[in-house]
This record gives structure tokens, C-alpha cells and sequence, in this order.
């Protein structure tokens, strides 16, 4: 072998071109909760706009090419920065890598944000339910910290199912990011309820969110009546058998399903669905 075949064979190979037409963002903060779920921040580009609510492709060169997942966009609409609550999958295409990211590492967004979970789905009432199980908290980490949920609602219930009690902290985190914040805390007040459940575990509030629902412990919980067209409305983002079950029950309740064009009184996010 020649030297400067040799030199070819052992050199450093460039990083992957980032492709063309997305962002190419940078992490700012990484957080992990357990070894299946962590959070984190990232440079927000300076065009882009979304919805409280929705999601977005996010991904990571992985050899030459780009792997992308659809991630709900858990800051704000008026957040500086971007926010995404992930789980860990060991041998996933995209989270195997994505666990593994620290500050200063290289993120990659598609430019077009979508989704089902907005206010501007929904017809106006009294009382919004947002239903969450595990990592489906993330798009509702959006809406309960955007004031235009409060403008539109006077009361706002989350509730957040997980297997165990230390997959709820994400949740606490953000009840008690909101009390503490220079703003949010006093528009918020107490119109936002926050009922966390674990079904492995033994807790105050356990149970599968479905099951909670049907018997009524829910309800009475809350202190609240049972849902009615009439003033409440409903957003659901969690696995599948959840979505099935939880929208059961809301349509026996009465409630309608609704979409981007044709507002209603709940809605589903399905992006996530395998």
C-alpha cells in the first residue's frame, strides 16, 4: 500500500452535509427524568412560527442521511426557544441517537410545524380536559403555558397517566415552572388543575385515566360534574388503545370530534400513533 493511499484510508471523514430546507438548530439544555424519558432546549430559528399545540419533524444525521420523528413542540408559541419531551428507545432510528445529544450538538428541523391539538380546533366553552399518557404531555407543556388557553377557557384540567411515579415529574416540573414564572403565574391562577395518575405504582391517584373516567373518581376528585357538550371540551394525545378509549368516551358523553376545519368539541392527535 502506498503512503498516500494509506493517509486516504485513515482520515478523519467530513460531518454529513446538513440537507437542504430545514433548520439546522442548536441544544441548548438536555434533562433526563428516567432511562426511558428526557427533555430538551434548542435554538429557536428566527422564521419559524407554529401554534401552541402542534408538532414538528425533528431529527439527526445519522451516517449520511437524516432520521426524523414527528415530535410535539412542547414550549410555547411565544417561547425564544424550542422544546421537546422525548423517550428513550434503545434501538429506535432516531431516539437511540437523540438520548445521547448534549449542548452544543446539532439538531435538524422541517420547516412546516402541524397538528390537531390547537385552540383553533375546538368551539368555545367553559372547561378544556386535556388527556396525556406518557410522553403525550408534550403538546399540552405547549397549551397550558400559552395564555391564550386562559383567554378561552376558565378552567383548564391536565391529566398526565403514567406506569410509574417518576414518569410524572416532567409534569410537576412544568405546575411548578408556571407558579414561579413572572407572568404566566398570575394569568394562570388557579384556572389549571393538574391530576397525575400511575397504574404500576402505588399512588394517591392510580388507575388507567379511561378507568378513572367511567367509574367517576375523575369527577369527584376534581370536585366537577361529568363531561357536558354543553361546557366542556376535550384534547387527547397518548397511545393508541388510550386514543381508541378515550375518544369512546367522550363521544358517548355526547362530544363531537373536531379538526382544523371543522372545529368541534374535542380532538386527537394521531401523528404519533405506530
Amino acid at each position: 500500500m502506498n503512503v498516500s493511499a494509506k493517509t486516504e484510508e485513515f482520515a478523519p471523514k467530513a460531518p454529513a452535509a446538513i440537507p437542504d430546507g430545514v433548520y439546522a438548530e442548536t441544544v441548548l439544555a438536555v434533562e433526563h427524568y428516567t432511562d426511558h424519558l428526557f427533555r430538551f432546549r434548542m435554538t429557536r430559528p428566527a422564521g419559524f412560527r407554529f401554534r401552541s399545540g402542534e408538532f414538528a419533524m425533528i431529527g439527526l444525521m445519522v451516517g449520511e442521511k437524516p432520521v426524523y420523528r414527528a415530535y410535539s413542540i412542547a414550549s410555547p408559541a411565544w417561547d425564544e426557544e424550542l422544546e421537546f419531551f422525548s423517550i428513550k428507545v434503545a434501538d429506535g432510528p432516531l431516539t437511540s441517537h437523540l438520548q445521547k445529544i448534549q449542548p452544543g450538538d446539532t439538531v435538524l428541523m422541517r420547516k412546516k410545524p402541524t397538528g390537531t391539538l390547537v385552540l383553533d380546533a375546538l368551539t368555545p366553552a367553559k372547561r378544556l380536559y386535556m388527556f396525556s399518557t406518557g410522553t403525550g404531555i408534550a403538546p399540552f407543556a405547549s397549551l397550558i403555558r400559552d395564555p391564550e388557553t386562559y383567554e378561552k377557557f376558565e378552567e383548564v384540567i391536565l391529566t398526565h397517566t403514567c406506569r410509574e411515579v417518576a414518569e410524572l415529574k416532567y409534569g410537576f416540573d412544568l405546575m411548578e415552572e408556571i407558579r414561579n414564572h413572572e407572568f404566566l403565574a398570575e394569568l394562570v391562577g388557579d384556572k389549571l388543575k393538574h391530576y397525575p395518575t400511575v397504574t404500576r405504582e402505588a399512588y394517591p391517584f392510580q388507575g388507567r385515566i379511561t378507568d378513572l373516567m367511567e367509574s367517576g373518581k375523575l369527577y369527584t376528585d376534581l370536585g366537577l360534574p361529568p363531561l357536558d357538550p354543553a361546557v366542556d371540551r376535550g384534547m387527547i394525545c397518548g397511545s393508541t388503545a388510550m386514543l381508541k378509549d378515550t375518544k369512546e368516551l367522550l363521544e358517548r358523553a355526547g362530544l363531537t370530534e373536531g379538526a382544523n376545519n371543522k372545529p368541534a368539541e374535542f380532538v386527537i392527535e394521531r401523528a404519533f400513533v405506530g
